[in-house]
């Protein structure tokens, strides 16, 4: 029977991953307001948007492994501290450089967590349901997004301070949580090989391996999408549109992510192979569909677009995760996640960094169409190796059927 401190522990992590994720999308609503009040470019815009994912991409490499070595809890309490210094640190921004300042922190101390959090979620699994730690890992970070994206907006748009109080909200929120690791129980054996875990790698299981080449390009079509939801689109809101309302560019955002956790929640007793087929099929049809109502000015066609986008971010992103986390052992765990969200956040970053620094040439609409074809493009690959991979095992399997029918015939024959 599991423990009351255990079960206590488990919702502990998911919350903290939740509020983790929650805080890297609060700065994309009030870019605006930094722009209007510091005169910051659209390139300055993607400078700070690219330096976040730069720190937290080496963070990840670095130390991803390192919890597998020293134990959860110290990475946890690392990183937490750090977040609310960064969360901190934003309420004083005073200009460009404070704010790339201020996003390298953060994205160093999510780097940390993240990796950490979702193997921590894994160890502590509750065991009347022990597949729920799976499900939380693919389905939290985009309702996390949602949440941060929308309350910001929200605070931005109506609350005071607009600067300041929704860092205070969540700085304070993840205080309270660092201090409640005190209840989580410490699942992983300190083990020599810190230091050396600490050479940048991608570090992939040997048994992981194959699943994890054929399932990358759907976490690159999924979190590609995700960075054109964050970055671009909520733009066309007003370069399009003419809407310039704060909220809305949040709700917009919380369209996606919040269809994609809802969508990771539902197939959670689906077949992850065919969960992962549907989040393809969307991941193709989502960003066609959003780019041709962007062209036709449709704002009702927009929101579609991206609730059929929300369901490929979500499934492309979960079935993923799911399948390869069922292959890595407990000491493999966090090293296995942080690559996983390597891959992910270079497919949210990259594309984004591009398309802001070659839109002052080409312009904001055909930019917006590359980038969905991009992830058309991923997304359309991944799915035919999976087409592929699935003929392969079928004919396999009906090869292992024809084997054994001729065994048992020869058996046959010479029993009689």
């Amino acid at each position: 029977m599991q423990s009351a401190r255990g079960v206590a522990g488990f919702w502990i992590l998911a919350a903290m991953l939740f509020v983790a994720m929650a805080s890297s999308s609060v700065p994309s609503p009030i870019y605006p307001v930094y722009a209007a009040e510091w005169q910051l470019t659209p390139l300055m815009l993607t400078a700070v948007f690219a330096i976040y994912v730069a720190g937290l991409l080496v963070t990840m490499l670095v130390a991803g492994r390192l919890s597998d070595h020293v134990g959860r809890k110290p990475v946890l309490v690392a990183g937490g501290l750090l977040l609310v210094v960064s969360l901190v640190l934003f309420t004083g921004a005073d200009g460009f450089v404070a704010l790339v300042v201020d996003r390298i922190v953060q994205g160093v101390a999510v780097g940390l967590l993240i990796g950490a959090l979702g193997a921590a979620l894994i160890d502590n699994s509750l065991e009347r349901h022990p597949s729920l730690a799976g499900v939380l890992n693919g389905a939290v970070p985009p309702f996390a997004l949602a949440t941060g994206a929308v309350s910001s907006g929200a605070l931005v748009e109506w609350g005071p301070a607009p600067e300041q109080l929704v860092y205070v909200l969540f700085g304070a929120l993840l205080l309270l949580l660092v201090a409640a690791l005190f209840v989580v129980p410490e699942r992983v054996t300190r083990r020599p090989g810190a230091l050396r875990s600490l050479r940048p790698t991608v570090s992939v299981p040997r048994a992981s391996r194959t699943l994890f080449r054929g399932v990358a390009g759907a976490l690159v079509a999924s979190w590609a999408l995700g960075g054109l939801f964050l970055s671009l689109v909520p733009s066309a809101l007003g370069a399009v549109f003419g809407i310039h309302d704060h909220f809305a560019a949040g709700a917009l955002i919380a369209v996606v992510t919040g269809v994609g956790g809802l969508t990771g929640l539902a197939i959670q007793r689906l077949d992850t192979r065919r969960s992962l087929f549907l989040g393809l099929v969307a991941l193709i049809v989502g960003p066609v569909v959003t780019v041709s109502f962007v062209f036709a000015h449709s704002l009702p066609g927009l929101v579609v677009g991206s609730a059929i986008a929300g369901v490929g971010f979500g499934a492309g992103f979960q079935a993923p995760l799911r399948m390869l986390l069922a292959t890595a052992a407990p000491t493999h765990r966090a090293g296995l996640l942080s690559s996983v969200y390597v891959v992910s956040y270079l497919a949210f970053g990259v594309p984004a960094v591009v398309a802001g620094l070659v839109e002052p040439a080409f312009g904001f609409v055909p930019v917006l169409a590359g980038y969905g074809a991009f992830i058309v493009l991923a997304a359309a690959i991944a799915l035919v190796l999976q087409l592929v991979a699935r003929d392969a095992a079928a004919v396999e399997e009906r090869a292992a059927e024809a084997v054994e029918r001729t065994a048992t015939g020869s058996v046959r024959t010479v029993a009689e």
